[in-house]
């Protein structure tokens, strides 16, 4: 029997991916082999990976100006790999620090340039995304960093800020095809597959073409986005079978009515749990409602005490990975594109039988 899992990530794959990398793992298409053993280089892998990428390019609208990359490092790598490709011999960078992984960015940057802190939400503990008019940002930057949402926090950006002729950056791995996105609007977009585009392993970079030209020589070939790009995504051997898996996502995704469909999906999910937490006397979510994510929910109990008996409750209702991140505490639904509108449902019910005997 299949649970309703919670997990940020890895996290819930759509149960149509899974039966058919299930019913392929022995036998792709009839080539005798599973994905996992094809050379990256052949007729059958190569032809995978076009199709996954011609996919994403439809679903995203990625203009043809724009390069796809399929690597690996996760998005934490491509916080070091973000101002190796494109300080360009400048000395700084531009971040807006919303939370727990916009601080990992910075931290990681500050090793290569000048990481400067443009706008910040720590002062009301990452509840909020600053407003664009009071970002200080410096027209000689090599770029502008933002975590458009927050996994940790709950805090998602729902707007596109302008950054005038400095390229934004932009880290979407927690809410990445979980809606249309304008690409041109941005210099590069880079994402972890794991939350709603695959498997754990696969990074996905969208760079536009006039910046693969400025990467420091210091920077590695297979993390140099122009080598990758130019060797489509092969410098070294790729994570063949997580590429797969995502370009099952994608057909998933489309034949679902493609990233406009999904978010209306997406809003009606995220609306039932909000709804019900804005009315509840014992939970409560503290971010900013203009700002609220619609992937990662955090809440907390109004008595902490209570957190492991909602949570065993929880398990035993077939409800899992609900606990909180640890560096916040509380609880936290993940409810990313494969989560079913029942799943939410199934949790807001079990969290109304919970408040009726515990309020």
């Amino acid at each position: 029997m299949r649970i309703f899992n919670f997990s940020a990530g890895p996290a819930v794959l759509p149960e149509e991916v899974l039966k058919c990398a299930a019913a392929e793992m022995m036998d792709w298409h009839g080539s005798g082999m599973s994905v996992m053993e094809m050379s990256h280089r052949g007729r059958e892998f190569t032809g995978i990976a076009e199709k996954a990428e011609a996919d994403l390019r439809s679903l995203l609208g990625i203009p043809a100006d724009y390069k796809v990359l399929f690597l690996q490092g996760g998005a934490i790598a491509e916080f070091a790999f973000v101002p190796l490709n494109l300080l360009g011999g400048r000395r700084s960078a531009d971040y807006v620090n919303t939370g727990e992984w916009s601080k990992k960015a910075i931290k990681e940057a500050r090793q290569y340039c000048a990481a400067r802190v443009a706008a910040s939400s720590e002062d009301r503990a990452f509840t909020y995304v600053p407003e664009r008019a009071g970002w200080e940002l410096d027209p000689n930057a090599a770029y502008v960093h933002v975590c458009t949402n927050e996994t940790i926090g709950g805090v998602e950006f729902h707007f596109t800020p302008d950054t005038g002729n400095v390229p934004l950056v932009a880290d979407m791995s927690s809410h990445f095809l979980s809606r249309p996105v304008e690409v041109s609007k941005y210099g590069v977009i880079y994402a972890g597959a794991q939350k709603n585009a695959g498997a754990a392993g696969l990074t996905l970079v969208i760079v536009r073409d006039d910046l693969l030209d400025r990467a420091a020589p210091i920077t590695p070939s297979v993390f140099r986005w122009k080598e990758q790009a130019e060797n489509e995504s092969m410098v070294n051997t790729p994570p063949t079978w997580a590429i797969y898996v995502a370009g099952l996502v994608f057909e998933w995704l489309l034949a679902q009515g493609g990233l406009a469909a999904t978010e209306r999906r997406n809003i009606e999910k995220s609306a039932l749990l909000y709804d019900f937490l804005d009315r509840s006397s014992l939970y409560r979510n503290p971010v900013d409602p203009v700002d609220r994510s619609r992937m990662n929910i955090p809440f907390r109990l109004q008595d902490a005490a209570l957190d492991e008996a909602f949570l065993k409750g929880a398990k035993e209702h077939g409800l899992i990975q609900l606990k909180g991140h640890r560096s916040v505490g509380g609880m936290r639904a993940s409810i990313y594109n494969a989560m079913p509108l029942a799943g939410v449902q199934a949790l807001v019910d079990y969290m109304k039988e919970f408040e009726r005997r515990h309020a």
